[in-house]
C-alpha cells in the first residue's frame, strides 16, 4: 500500500544539489546542526513546490502562505520574496530541471545555543533549505485510488495546534497516519473537535454526493493551495460544491471522493472505512476536476513563460 505521497524513483536523483543558506551543495554535504531549531524541535515553516512546463504551479500563492507562516511564529526568514524566488531559480538552473520536479522549501529557526523550546537562544539567521527532487505521482494511483481509514487523532483548532500553518512539527499527522495503516488504509481520514469531517493526514479532502462536491469549512483542516484552486474551479464551473460541516455518516454514504495536494493534484479515493465507492476510481466529478486542473496548470505554466517567471 501507499499513500498519496507515492512516487517512482528516478535515477536522475543520484547527483542534485541542494541550496543551503545561499551555497549549493551535493546531496551528500546537505547537512544541518544537531542544534538547529528544526531538528531538535520541529521548529519551522516549509511548503511544496510543484514544477510543471518550466513553470512552478501557484508560487505567489505558496510564497504567500510561507511568509505568512514565518509571522506567524516571529520567525524572520532573512530573505526577500524576490530573494527567495532568485533561489529557487538558482536550485532549478543547476540541477536542469525542466519539468517534473517537486521542491521542499524549508525554513528553521537556525542553530541554537541550547536544545529548549526558547527562541531568543537562537544564534543567529534562519535556515533554510530548497530540495529539488525529479518526483512525480504514480501513475497507477489514479485508476487504483485511495483507501481511507478514519483515525482517532483529531485535527486541531488554532489555539491549539493550527492545521492551517505549515509547520515541520508534523507528529500529530504523522500519528494520524499510523492509526490508519493499522486499519489497513493508504491515509487517514481526520475528524475536527466537534467529530465533523475535517481533513486527511497531508492532504485536503473532498467527497461527491449527488453531483454536488462536499467538503469541510477550512477550520480545522490545511490551507492548501490546490485546495483552494479546487473551490475555485468549482465555482467557475457551474459545478455545485458545499463547505459546511459534516458527519462521518455523510462520507459513507458517498458517490466519489477525491484528495488534493500540492504533489499529487487530484487523487482519486476508491473507499473510506472500507466502505467501497460506488461511482468507480475516479468518478465522473473527480475526471472532471482533474481535466480542469490540469487545464489550469497548463494555464499557469503559459502564464509564466509570457511574464518570465519560474
Amino acid at each position: 500500500m501507499a499513500g498519496s505521497q507515492d512516487f517512482a524513483a528516478d535515477p536522475r536523483n543520484a547527483n542534485l544539489k541542494v541550496w543551503m543558506n545561499g551555497k549549493l551543495v551535493p546531496t551528500a554535504d546537505a547537512k544541518v546542526s544537531v542544534f538547529d531549531a528544526g531538528f531538535a524541535l520541529g521548529d519551522g515553516v516549509w511548503e511544496g513546490l510543484r514544477q510543471h512546463k518550466g513553470a512552478l504551479l501557484f508560487l505567489d500563492a505558496h510564497l504567500d502562505r510561507l511568509y505568512a507562516g514565518a509571522r506567524d511564529i516571529d520567525l524572520d526568514l532573512g530573505l526577500t520574496r524576490d530573494e527567495m524566488k532568485a533561489a529557487i531559480e538558482a536550485t532549478l538552473a543547476a540541477n536542469g530541471m525542466q519539468h517534473g520536479a517537486h521542491l521542499r522549501l524549508m525554513a528553521t529557526r537556525g542553530v541554537k545555543a541550547a536544545v529548549n523550546q526558547d527562541p531568543r537562544n537562537a544564534l543567529g539567521a534562519a535556515t533554510i533549505v530548497i530540495v529539488a527532487e525529479y518526483k512525480e505521482p504514480s501513475p497507477a494511483i489514479v485508476t487504483k485510488g485511495l483507501a481511507l481509514a478514519t483515525s482517532s487523532i483529531r485535527c486541531t483548532p488554532a489555539d491549539m495546534f493550527d492545521m492551517r500553518l505549515n509547520s515541520h512539527s508534523r507528529l500529530p499527522l504523522i500519528r494520524a497516519l499510523i492509526d490508519a495503516i493499522k486499519q489497513g488504509g493508504d491515509e487517514a481520514l481526520m475528524l475536527d473537535p466537534g467529530g465533523f469531517v475535517s481533513s486527511c493526514n497531508a492532504t485536503n479532502f473532498f467527497w461527491v454526493k449527488d453531483g454536488e462536491v462536499r467538503t469541510s469549512t477550512g477550520e480545522f483542516c490545511f490551507n492548501g493551495v490546490t485546495r483552494g484552486a479546487v473551490i475555485r474551479l468549482c465555482d467557475a464551473n457551474q459545478i455545485p460544491i458545499k463547505l459546511d460541516y459534516f458527519r462521518l455518516a455523510d462520507v459513507h454514504a458517498a458517490d466519489e471522493a477525491f484528495v488534493t495536494g500540492t504533489f499529487g493534484g487530484i487523487t482519486p479515493v476508491r473507499q473510506v472505512d472500507g466502505l467501497i465507492l460506488p461511482a468507480g476510481t475516479p468518478g465522473p466529478v473527480t475526471t472532471r476536476l482533474r481535466e480542469l486542473y490540469e487545464a489550469l496548470k497548463d494555464e499557469q505554466a503559459l502564464y509564466a513563460q509570457l511574464n518570465g517567471g519560474p
